[in-house]
């Protein structure tokens, strides 16, 4: 019992500081992919009203930039989407070890959320 006690409070050290460091990389992360993903679409539609202003020469011109503002939209969504895959990921494996190292709260919990939402359904 007490190995178990032991290995369950250093596993839950070691993920919740590796965790909350992970969590701040990705918010940052994400918070300047959103910057970007922004600035880009402001882009496209600056080049779009001056594509509606320009003659014919210079709409070859602003097609390329607004491809190349779209292309910079889509590497960044997709920065994001890896990233939150990835913490999908981490914290999936994170809830499946602690199941594993608590099987007995992980029941009790299950079993409350069940009740729970048992009696809610049947005040209905």
């Amino acid at each position: 019992m007490e190995q178990t006690v032991q290995s369950t409070s250093k596993s839950g050290t070691n993920g919740s500081g590796n965790g909350m460091n992970h969590h701040a990389d990705s918010a940052e992360a994400r918070e300047k992919l959103m910057t970007d993903l922004k600035q880009s679409i402001q882009d496209a539609e600056q080049w779009l009203r001056s594509a509606s202003l320009a003659g014919a020469a210079d709409l070859g011109q602003v097609k390329a930039r607004f491809e190349d503002s779209l292309r910079t939209a889509k590497i960044d969504l997709l920065k994001l989407e890896d990233s939150v895959i990835a913490r999908t990921k981490i914290a999936a494996k994170a809830t499946d070890n602690y199941v594993h190292d608590n099987p007995w709260k992980s029941v009790t919990v299950g079993a409350t959320v069940g009740l729970l939402l048992g009696v809610l359904i049947a005040r209905r």
